[in-house]
């Protein structure tokens, strides 16, 4: 893994840089938020979920995941390096970080909550998480603009809720490519396989 005190350092630093672009920029903004994290794990899988889906920045709260990622050494689920472009920022809150015109949207199993398939995204968001043993903050709930859970039996993993909402969001939009370009680019180098029916020559 990379150094950790390296890498926060320059995640603050790209953090300051990206919200001040955000201030200033009407293009769709995306963020998530995440309360108290427990797990590098975790935080790791969603940074690559971020790189993946086109996240801007990334905040939590707490410090367990500081704690945790000092301890020892941690399983490297970011194996594209996410974190070494999107900022992730260690805050005291989360509602002070919100972005410029970006709603707050809740996911948690909260009572009262939006089915996620039945959920209309906003073109700029701030999604917030609660931890892996825990929920959202009574006051971060009453401060969103809406709330969303996702309908599972059962809660499921974070950095798998934050991978589903994501994903969500992707599937609903119009900007997502279509072409086989598209997989050439983010497939494994490994991989060469192809639809049977694809009489095309891989690039």
């Amino acid at each position: 893994m990379p150094d950790n005190q390296s890498l926060d350092t320059c995640s603050i630093n790209q953090a300051e840089q990206a919200s001040a672009q955000c201030v200033s920029s009407n293009e769709a903004h995306v963020a998530i938020g995440l309360v108290n994290p427990k797990t590098p794990v975790n935080v790791g899988g969603i940074m690559r979920a971020s790189g993946c889906y086109g996240v801007n920045q990334v905040f939590y709260t707490g410090r367990r995941y500081d704690l945790a990622v000092k301890a020892e050494a941690q399983y490297e689920v970011d194996k594209k390096q996410a974190a070494r472009t999107i900022p992730l920022q260690g805050v005291e809150s989360l509602l002070d970080q919100v972005p410029a015109n970006s709603k707050i949207i809740c996911v948690d199993l909260v009572v009262g909550a939006i089915p996620l398939p039945q959920f209309t995204h906003p073109e700029s968001a701030f999604y917030i998480f609660g931890p892996e043993d825990g929920s959202i903050p009574q006051q971060i709930i009453d401060a969103a603009d809406d709330v969303v859970y996702v309908p599972t039996k059962g809660c499921m993993n974070l950095a798998a809720s934050v991978n589903v909402l994501l994903y969500d969001r992707l599937a609903k939009s119009t900007e997502h490519q279509t072409d086989d370009q598209l997989i050439m680019k983010s497939r494994d180098n490994n991989n060469r396989t192809r639809v049977k029916h694809w009489l095309k020559k891989p690039v």
